[in-house]
């Protein structure tokens, strides 16, 4: 199993911090440095920056929103975002969620299995340096009746095949991404819960496709905090944890608080919401249970660290992506240092 980092959204005061934060996981032997993007820092600019000050580590986008441009533009970014990289970029897709979809681009939150598999087979079509023609029910290249014609990417990708990921949470787009995509993108990924939420959807796609879980990359992101007071670690995650369960999304379209009932928390889940969405956050993050949280993140010692690592590779993860915590650069370090510790005490190295 290897190890990733994710750097999360760009700004908020954060920016040296986070360009410490890579360099550092690059020097540890890292694979791969995800950035992500909603209604602020885009993704593509933050990564260029990271790969032109890091000499190993992968850059990722986790992920580039797909409301937020053509499918012939995803391609051209990663192209260019390989080349300029000498091979490094890995590109994360994923349809973001109906309040950013509509509210931010303008874009129709509908059918979105669907657009993702015709966007899918664009950018593929694309990124391989073939003539783009393409007849679907979202898109079509060229328009027909004009002056359009069928184009090819003229920048050359460092790699035949860049890896193409997409962040998935339902059972229905898991299944789809293990068909069509390299790798899925895990959030909230408890290892005890790990086979029935996601793999065996990942599986059942794979199958479809006449393929095997081999070569395929599942990678979850999870917070890491390093200390001996397991609670209060834990408490750290309870306002993170809230937001998404309870506030991220409407109360009909809440996929984290979906995910949060087939782990079990279905009652817990329905309370945070209801206190998310009528304006107590503190109340919302008090009723996070403990055990969501600790199930769901890396808190405590080296040792405790190693143990929950082997369980996710027991439970078919192949790159573990981290999200150190802390108020200062150097907690965030520490954090980073101690995982690369806990996977080799873990005898995953």
């Amino acid at each position: 199993m290897q190890l990733g980092i994710n750097l999360g959204y760009w700004g908020a005061g954060m920016d040296a911090d986070n360009l410490a934060v890579a360099k550092e996981a690059d020097r540890l032997g890292y694979s791969v440095c995800w950035a992500a993007e909603a209604y602020g820092s885009d993704g593509p600019t933050v990564l260029a920056w990271v790969a032109a000050q890091t000499e190993r580590i992968d850059i990722g986008s986790a992920i580039m929103q797909i409301p937020a441009r053509q499918p012939t533009m995803t391609a051209m970014t990663a192209a260019t975002l390989d080349s300029l990289s000498g091979g490094r970029f890995r590109l994360g897709l994923g349809v973001s969620g109906p309040q950013v979809s509509e509210g931010w681009y303008g874009v129709k939150f509908d059918k979105p299995l669907a657009r993702t598999r015709e966007y899918v087979e664009i950018v593929r079509k694309a990124m391989s340096r073939e003539r783009v023609s393409f007849e679907g029910d979202h898109w079509t290249l060229p328009l027909p009746g004009g002056p359009g014609k069928p184009l090819k990417l003229t920048v050359h990708p460092e790699r035949e095949r860049i890896p193409l990921y997409i962040a998935a949470i339902g059972p229905k787009n898991l299944e789809q991404t293990g068909e069509i995509a390299d790798g899925a993108l895990l959030i909230f990924p408890a290892a005890e819960h790990l086979e029935e939420t996601a793999v065996r959807h990942l599986r059942a796609g794979r199958e479809k496709a006449g393929l095997t879980m081999e070569g395929f990359d599942v990678v979850p992101t999870v917070p890491i905090a390093v200390g001996d007071d397991v609670n209060g670690l834990a408490d750290l995650f309870r306002p993170y944890t809230a937001l998404y369960v309870g506030g991220m999304g409407s109360r009909k379209q809440n996929f984290y608080n979906q995910l949060a009932g087939r782990m079990g928390y279905e009652k817990e889940a329905a309370e945070i919401q209801d206190k998310y969405l009528a304006g107590d956050k503190g109340g919302a993050a008090a009723a996070v249970p403990h055990q969501l949280i600790d199930s769901t993140t890396l808190l405590g010692g080296v040792d405790r660290i190693a143990d929950r690592m082997q369980a996710y590779a027991a439970a078919g993860v192949t790159t573990l992506t981290l999200s150190p915590a802390g108020f200062t650069l150097d907690e965030r370090l520490a954090a980073l240092r101690a995982g690369t510790e806990a996977l080799e005490r873990a005898g995953l190295a």
